[in-house]
């Protein structure tokens, strides 16, 4: 038998000996092995060097660039339960992951700590040729797995309510429960949704009450609505994910309407999906980034082919295309919907709707949302161009940092850096997308490094100038 064909070792040993490998070769690429930051006293207590809001797949990348370039003084917080960060096992209802299975992210180039090594050391290579999308439980599982590999610093079950600038480069997080943590530099690596909110559409919000009406991001209890209809609005990826997930659980019918008279077919992140792109997108000037966005955002991910033929297999699934909901009305039943087609009635409906991206949104930077710099403060298109998507992102430096919308806020958010979706116009896909975590990670640690070497260049410069340490003997 060839050593390309060895069969999988029993998945318990396989990931054993791969977290022994992992170790094993970052003790290999440990140089320089030497901390360099200097620690930073307070009178108020500890003060970490970098705190990261998030614990999902962007907040351990990031963590483990942190722990790699020897920034030892970190932690990571996630509001939700270890091992429920991020969307995977809470509100992402696809299948498979929607991107390649060869995308690499967190492991920022250690083969080891790769998805794929991770796979084979439970299943084998021919398991992996054989694969075709990555099983979404099976991505959770992998970055349980990445986190301990890692020695990840994380702290579950924490939710930070407020970030208040105590001077130039130190935060004071207020926590819910009353603890405040200090810190010289904050993350937000806080996902799709952590630059703004997910959107519900104002009519519906108004019109139903919450147990008839629910967002593709939230709870949704679809064993309550076996044998039963329901209504999805919106024509991405996730209407498609929701719809085929609540068939397989017993939902009677799924309608999906969507407001277009056809599908829509192209995925501009196929084309955005290769190194120039991803990795030089942040360079491009103002007008080519925002050209490219408006491009980008008048296009709606389609489903991919998988999820939509899976979705269609079912005889409860149904397609109204050109039929945007004009109102939604309580009834008796559930809900009503009208549409230009006629009307419908449901036992509730779910919203596929998207997000809005603002940091007014965001209550934990209710201090600073004043003083953040938007894309319209700092770009005006041609007035037949204007994007109100684009201009509500926030206006972020080249390694994720927010920037001041007048000079005398510099100092307020100095270490504040926005490693999420809401970096979609200023840097392209990269902070919540693993598509460009590749590339993205290593410009946002490179970044925060680099500050915290800035900051305290005086003391490095001053203890440099005084090494006075023999190394030659003889």
């Amino acid at each position: 038998m060839s050593a390309a064909r060895q069969p999988a070792p029993p998945a318990a040993a396989g990931l054993e000996a791969l977290t022994a490998r992992v170790r094993h070769d970052l003790e290999c690429l440990d140089y320089p092995a030497k901390t360099w930051v200097r620690q930073l006293k307070h009178e108020s207590g500890h003060v970490y060097d970098v705190v990261i809001i998030g614990g999902g797949q962007s907040g351990l990348a990031v963590g483990f660039g942190l722990l790699r370039d020897k920034v030892e003084n970190i932690l990571l917080l996630d509001e939700n339960a270890q091992g429920q960060e991020g969307p995977w096992v809470t509100y992402a209802r696809m299948v498979t992951l929607r991107t390649p299975k060869y995308l690499t992210g967190p492991d920022l180039g250690v083969a080891s700590l790769t998805f794929r090594a991770f796979w084979e050391a439970q299943h084998g290579e021919a398991s992996w040729e054989a694969l075709g999308k990555v099983p979404r439980q099976d991505w959770m599982e992998y970055l349980r797995w990445f986190r301990a590999a890692t020695a990840m610093p994380v702290r579950n079950e924490t939710r930070v309510e407020l970030i208040e600038p105590v001077r130039r480069g130190l935060f004071a997080l207020r926590l819910a429960g009353g603890e405040t943590l200090l810190a010289r530099k904050v993350v937000l690596a806080t996902g799709i949704h952590g630059g703004g909110a997910w959107h519900v559409p104002p009519f519906i919000a108004a019109a139903l009450p919450k147990h008839l009406c629910a967002h593709t991001s939230g709870p949704i209890d679809y064993t309550r609505l076996i044998g039963k209809k329901i209504g999805i609005l919106g024509g991405g990826a996730s209407a498609f994910d929701n719809a085929q997930f609540a068939l397989g659980l017993g939902v009677a019918e799924a309608h999906v309407f969507v407001r277009r008279e056809v599908m829509p077919r192209i995925n501009p992140i196929r084309f955005m999906e290769n190194a120039g792109f991803l990795r030089h997108f942040a360079d491009l000037d103002d007008a080519a980034k925002y050209r490219a966005m408006d491009f980008f955002l008048g296009h709606s991910q389609p489903p991919t082919n998988d999820t939509y033929k899976r979705a269609a297999a079912y005889p409860g699934f149904h397609l109204h295309l050109g039929a945007p909901w004009e109102k939604v009305e309580e009834i008796e039943t559930g809900v009503r919907v009208t549409t230009p087609k006629g009307t419908h009635e449901f036992a509730m409906v779910i919203a596929s709707t998207g997000l809005l991206t603002d940091v007014a949104l965001r209550p934990e930077l209710a201090a600073v949302a004043a003083d953040i710099a938007h894309w319209r403060d700092r770009y005006a298109p041609p007035p037949d161009r204007r994007n109100r998507l684009i201009d509500d992102h926030p206006y972020l430096g080249p390694s994720f940092e927010f920037l001041p919308r007048r000079p005398e806020a510099a100092d307020r958010l100095h270490g504040l850096f926005a490693f999420n979706y809401s970096a979609l116009v200023s840097l392209g896909l990269s902070a919540a997308a693993l598509s460009g975590m590749k590339f993205a990670a290593p410009r946002a640690t490179a970044g925060i490094t680099r500050q915290l070497f800035i900051d305290a260049q005086a003391e490095i410069l001053g203890d440099f100038l005084a090494y006075a340490e023999e190394e030659f003997l003889g």
